[in-house]
């Protein structure tokens, strides 16, 4: 099957395989890639040396083309740019709208450029900038995430920009890839699905609790570090909604004190880091410590499998996954639906319509009497 986003990237499938802090890395990369998917490496989690080793590891996994994502607000972007550039990476993907300057740097060095967006001004701003394609992720999709829903979103930005566009939210079968391209997305992208893989290195304790959510057990809280964050409600999650300021601000210095000994970071940097990360909203300090920690609060469950102290981001689509499929395994699957899908609705006639002579068109709506279904 291709698309503008296979045409682009080299990929055989038009799949993303998102970049997740402390999920994405180089055997999940590689798996995904051999996949036929564009995989899509986390480097926010890691040091420059561990970056430049994980890549060199994905490299001696698989030919295929895979990405590199990276915060474009790190104070050490430019090193992970160059770190990409000097190791070949054909993708970089941003959480955050890098700068007009980050992306002719990229583009310069023969790199493809692929931020993710979510709102329809982000995604025309970067694509006035150079970027070569854009992430649209609606409400749907897991961490942190926008309000409007995937199915509003996508044709807006589809509509707005000239550029491959690669729909995120709510993704995780073939059925949906059909309903992206209906939209006029170049494919999709898809995080908690690729999580709950067998090729995932998320401890299978937190694979189960993930396999056993419903969909309303998938929920946005502001309570974590006062931005709108899709996740599974946890123990954590519930004590810190219900919690007042004063509780609140015990249970996050609690926590911080624990985190701030696994980092390594000091009082002053972490408060530091949490105020960076404030984006001009008005947080209480249990939420400014909880922000400088949720790269860790996110290890904890995904890395360490304690669910009682970390946070766990799903998207929706978590609510109706059941199966640990290989990344192999899923990416055919999902191929297969959508040609099957694509196939049935070329032979049948649109749902509703039914054959009527007497009209000129030959079609009359149910339950109508006239032609014009006055």
């Amino acid at each position: 099957m291709e698309t503008a986003l296979t045409e682009l990237t080299g990929v055989a499938a038009p799949i993303v395989q998102t970049g997740m802090g402390w999920v994405a890395g180089p055997r999940l990369v590689s798996a995904s890639a051999e996949a036929g998917a564009l995989g899509i490496l986390a480097s926010a989690t890691m040091t420059l040396d561990q970056l430049r080793q994980a890549v060199r590891e994905v490299k001696s996994r698989t030919d295929a083309p895979f990405g590199v994502n990276l915060r474009a607000d790190a104070s050490d972007a430019r090193e992970r740019v160059r770190i990409i550039v000097e190791e070949g990476v054909r993708v970089a993907s941003f959480a955050l709208a890098p700068s007009r300057e980050l992306i002719a740097e990229l583009k310069d060095a023969g790199v493809i450029v692929i931020p993710s967006v979510g709102a329809r001004r982000h995604a025309e701003k970067v694509a006035a900038w150079g970027a070569d394609a854009v992430i649209v992720q609606g409400g749907e999709g897991g961490g942190h995430t926008g309000e409007v829903a995937t199915t509003v979103l996508l044709p807006q930005v589809v509509d707005a920009v000239d550029i491959p566009v690669i729909a995120a939210g709510g993704f995780h079968d073939g059925r949906g890839l059909v309903a992206a391209l209906a939209f006029g997305a170049a494919g999709v992208a898809m995080g908690t699905r690729f999580l709950l893989t067998s090729d995932s290195t998320v401890p299978d304790a937190v694979k189960a609790r993930y396999l056993a959510a419903t969909v309303k057990d998938v929920v946005v809280t502001t309570a974590v570090d006062g931005l709108p964050h899709r996740m599974l409600r946890t123990e954590l999650v519930d004590s810190l909604e219900r919690a007042g300021r004063t509780r609140a601000l015990a249970q996050a210095v609690r926590r911080a004190a624990g985190f701030r000994r696994i980092s390594g970071l000091s009082w002053s940097q972490m408060i530091r880091d949490g105020l960076a990360m404030k984006h001009g909203r008005e947080l209480a300090w249990s939420q400014v410590l909880l922000a400088a920690n949720t790269p860790m609060l996110l290890k904890a469950s995904m890395v360490q499998g304690r669910t009682d102290l970390g946070v766990m981001a799903a998207g929706q689509v978590a609510g109706v996954i059941d199966d640990l499929p290989s990344c192999a395994e899923l990416v055919e699957r999902v191929m297969t639906e959508a040609k099957e899908v694509l196939g049935s609705l070329g032979a049948t006639r649109p749902y509703g319509l039914r054959p009527c002579p007497q009209t000129p068109d030959g079609l009359s709506f149910p339950g109508t009497s006239s032609p014009a279904g006055a």
